[in-house]
């Protein structure tokens, strides 16, 4: 899944605004707000999740999950080469 941390950070890489991420994934700006304002891991109805993940692939973004091959084994994003 993704965490509250990978979604703003997510956006940072790729330098949108919560309204044109909500553009992007069709969700509204408050569900996006809600999904940035969880403590850790995003809450959400299983479309919801599945149209933001889906946005964030296609704008380029990749989630590593947490264990993932990396020096602090923790989760983290990066741009798609």
């Amino acid at each position: 899944m993704i965490t509250a941390s990978q979604l703003r950070a997510a956006r940072a890489l790729l330098g949108i605004d919560q309204r044109r991420l909500a553009e992007l994934s069709e969700l509204s700006v408050p569900t996006i707000q809600r999904m940035e304002g969880s403590e850790s891991m995003i809450r959400g109805n299983v479309d919801s999740l599945m149209k933001l993940i889906t946005a964030l692939d296609v704008a380029g973004i990749e989630l590593i999950a947490e264990g993932a091959a990396s020096h602090a084994g923790g989760r983290g994003v990066r741009l798609k080469a």
